[in-house]
């Protein structure tokens, strides 16, 4: 196998050695043939191939010299013969020259498109590798998303797209389209998502995360003066509890909404310039969807406002849009088909049908700030589970509403309030009236606390704080099995104080 592979190579070498000197060896037998014609044949002209094969190729340098040895050897031997045809030779040698001219600019062109495509292959594969692999649909959001570079000279652009799981059930979905192509547009889109997915993670508010990503960008402009920083960018969250989306734009275009029934339409969402201009404070608007509702996100390369109004464009993605009740891989194929041919912009669109959470799958309890609260907790937590039919996820979560509501009983202020959301995963979250939120720390041997949310952690996928106006609220997530296992020991919600209705965190 090896020696197989070993012989094939010094084949190919063979072969790329013969092709690069196939302009020498066609140079030699034309001039020996220009010899030993007379001199009013024209064999001479079979030098000007010479040059487009050194073209074809070789480099621009390589090229410009064999092409020089040929008008060099045919002037040679044409004026050395002393002949009556001078004027004759004379037109031709201008003709070699002009053929090896030629070849050269062939060559520089050819040098050229390679840097291009070289270029465009970096920029795509930087690109590629920053935005996300796949957008997969989840308990709250049906996915489909198209993305195409542009198809000119400039390279791929800094378009992207995401899908990001929030604490509390919801997700954020994400548009954002960076200025320029190549490169440098494709670095700067992968530094904003990176920064978009980590403030994501700490759960701020949106108009909060498009305050400190605007500021993030405004230092990108000044640590480089020589490039102009722009993106817009679009932002919006999506609770299947409450059923409702809260966005805030930075100069991007507004999303479509299409409702079960009815047609297309536009939020009115406050305007705002594209990040990087700083210092602008921004505010969201509050949407309520019902079950169903088809968002339709996408950036400016589809709208082709070069050469149609802004409302046309917007028009004819409303069209395209309907109806809702068509699968999404089919509306998406149809809002992608009015993206222009030939552009000079990336075209990225996002569409995302939306779920809500059934309220038999919500319990929320409020308690007391007293000594018998983490009891009764656990208690409403545990014939919720069992009600589920969640049996063997009971105790990990009596474990895990116990730690949270004592915490908040000792260090906290009223009023606690427990909810169970369950979805693809269970969800355990303890809001109270205080801003402080617990640290987790290793306990040493002999302390007598401090591994509370050490275990926590244990139990949990993942856990977390996120902040609000009148407080705070930690939330625990839990792995759940498949739920075709689940389905036998499903049973009617267990009663409580709050059961089956979502209070605010």
């Amino acid at each position: 196998m090896g020696t197989a592979s070993t012989a094939s190579r010094a084949d190919t070498g063979m072969l790329l050695t013969t092709v690069r000197l196939l302009p020498f060896v066609v140079l030699v037998a034309a001039g020996a043939l220009l010899v030993v014609t007379p001199p009013g044949d024209h064999y001479g002209l079979l030098l000007s191939i010479v040059p487009f094969l050194a073209a074809a190729v070789h480099g621009v340098y390589l090229t410009a010299l064999i092409g020089a040895l040929t008008v060099a050897l045919y002037a040679g031997v044409g004026l050395s013969r002393h002949d009556d045809d001078v004027d004759v030779t004379l037109v031709k040698l201008a003709f070699l020259t002009a053929a090896s001219a030629t070849a050269v600019l062939f060559s520089q062109a050819r040098a050229r498109e390679r840097r291009l495509n070289k270029a465009q292959d970096v920029a795509l594969g930087l690109q590629q590798g920053l935005m996300p692999g796949s957008l997969n649909g989840n308990h709250a959001v049906e996915v489909c998303h198209r993305y195409a570079p542009t198809d000119s000279e400039a390279g791929v652009g800094g378009d992207w797209c995401d899908v990001i799981r929030l604490s509390g059930a919801r997700v954020a979905l994400v548009m954002g389209d960076v200025v320029g192509h190549g490169v440098h547009a494709a670095a700067t889109m992968g530094r904003l998502r990176t920064a978009v997915r980590t403030l994501a993670d700490l759960d701020l508010p949106p108009d909060e995360l498009m305050s400190r990503l605007d500021d993030m960008a405004a230092q990108l402009a000044e640590e480089d003066e020589t490039r102009d920083l722009g993106a817009t960018f679009l932002f919006a969250v999506y609770d299947p509890v409450l059923g409702t989306c809260t966005l805030a734009s930075a100069g991007h275009p507004p999303p479509a909404v299409l409702r079960p029934g009815a047609v297309a339409e536009y939020p009115r969402l406050a305007e705002h310039p594209p990040l990087g201009i700083g210092g602008t404070p921004f505010t969201t608007t509050t949407l309520d969807l019902a079950e169903g509702t088809v968002l339709a996100l996408f950036t400016d390369g589809l709208l082709d406002l070069r050469h149609r109004t802004t409302d046309a464009a917007l028009a004819g993605v409303a069209a395209a849009l309907g109806p809702a009740e068509r699968p999404l891989a089919e509306i998406c194929d149809d809002v992608y088909s009015l993206a222009p041919s030939g552009s000079d912009d990336d075209v990225t669109v996002l569409l995302v049908r939306v779920r809500a959470v059934q309220a038999d799958h919500v319990a929320a309890w409020e308690f007391p700030a007293d000594e018998r609260s983490p009891g009764e907790a656990r208690a409403a937590a545990s014939r919720q589970m069992r009600a589920w039919g969640l049996f063997d996820e009971v105790f990990a979560t009596e474990l895990v509403v116990t730690e949270l509501v004592t915490n908040a009983v000792r260090h906290a202020s009223p009023p606690i309030v427990l909810r169970l959301i369950r979805t693809d995963t269970l969800v355990c979250e303890v809001s109270d009236g205080s801003g402080t939120a617990p640290h987790m720390r290793l306990p040493r041997l002999l302390d007598e606390g401090g591994r509370g949310l050490f275990i926590v952690g244990r139990l949990a996928r993942r856990w977390g704080t996120r902040y609000c106006d009148t407080g705070k609220t930690i939330w625990v997530e839990q792995a759940l099995p498949d739920p075709a296992k689940q389905a036998a020991g499903r049973a009617a919600p267990a009663g409580g104080p709050l059961d089956g209705h979502a209070l605010p965190p």
